[in-house]
């Protein structure tokens, strides 16, 4: 019994031993989160981190490097600095290679790469991030011009890969020994290469309190104008059904308009029909502008009541004259 517990714990102390060995895989440390040096058969510079994100490289996603030669120096070191941004994604990684032309050093949460147990020449992050420093050593002979591979990805921070993630690619070259132009400030020896859309690092998600407020007031608008819509239009129609009725019942009951004197009538038919005139060439232009319902609904129903009473003088104009007894 006591072998059978001794083998137990012997086992279970090996496995924790063991367990941290099987980090990443490639990576050389057993915290790291290494990224992978190939991907479906290929190499991972060339297909992007197709794991994350909807598979496809993002502009939104902007990675650069400085400090890159234009015309590089046999044997020379230089820093290149490698920063990664998003508009949400505040961490990531990345995975850097000169296809073999020259020799990088990692630096401060980068290491080199390894495809299983052998040393691929690139350096990558063991840890997530959004600015590294590394240093590239150029060939010890003319090689011609040299094409760099970056890959950036900008995570999210949940557990694994999902489609919140966004990565980009950035292919950049330094020219052979010699063929770049003389500079008298050795500043401009170097360049910054990067891709990616600026713009979209200042597009963020609205606070949903924000949103919602803005939704309130919108409906709140629409209400408040659809109601005034409602509210007028069906005014207007209780008021021109009365006027409707009132001549159904004048006509059909009381004899119809009273008389008016021609010498009255003129004058008065002249006056409002010039008004309705003007009243109704403003709302042709009201119209035409593009005005306010409110604005033409007040012109419409003021050309509508001048044209009636244009209507209600010739009526009673036309009306038979009748004595009427006062007494």
């Amino acid at each position: 019994m006591r072998t059978i517990t001794r083998l137990a714990l012997l086992t279970c102390l090996l496995v924790m031993l063991l367990a941290p060995v099987n980090g990443y895989p490639g990576s050389q440390t057993t915290t790291a989160m290494q990224p992978p040096w190939t991907n479906n058969g290929d190499l991972t510079l060339n297909t992007g981190c197709t794991c994350h994100g909807d598979a496809a490289p993002s502009t939104a996603v902007v990675i650069s490097v400085s400090g890159v030669p234009r015309a590089y120096e046999v044997s020379r070191t230089y820093n290149f600095t490698i920063t990664l941004q998003h508009a949400s994604n505040a961490e990531g990684g990345f995975l850097l290679w000169d296809n073999g032309a020259g020799t990088f050093e990692a630096g401060d949460g980068s290491e080199m790469i390894l495809d299983g147990s052998t040393e691929t020449g690139a350096v990558g992050h063991y840890e997530p991030g959004n600015n590294w420093v590394v240093n590239w050593t150029a060939p010890t002979s003319d090689v011609g011009e040299i094409h760099f591979s970056l890959a950036g990805n900008a995570v999210n921070g949940a557990d694994g890969a999902d489609s919140n993630d966004a990565w980009n690619l950035l292919p950049f070259s330094s020219s052979a020994p010699g063929t770049a132009s003389a500079e008298d400030d050795d500043s401009l020896a170097t360049k910054t290469v990067s891709v990616g859309d600026y713009d979209a690092l200042f597009v963020t998600a609205k606070d949903p309190e924000a949103l919602e407020a803005e939704l309130q007031a919108a409906l709140a608008k629409s209400y408040f104008e659809w109601g005034n819509i409602y509210f007028w239009s069906t005014l207007s129609i209780l008021l021109i059904a009365g006027v409707v009725q009132g001549e159904f019942y004048e006509r059909r009951f009381g004899g119809g308009p009273t008389h008016l004197d021609i010498s009255i009538a003129v004058p008065q038919g002249l006056f409002k029909g010039v008004v309705t005139l003007g009243l109704l060439i403003g709302f042709g232009w009201a119209w035409d502008n593009g005005q306010a319902w409110g604005t033409l609904l007040v012109i419409g129903m003021l050309t509508l009541w001048c044209g009636y009473s244009v209507y209600r003088i010739v009526a009673q104009a036309q009306a038979p004259a009748n004595d009427m007894d006062r007494v």
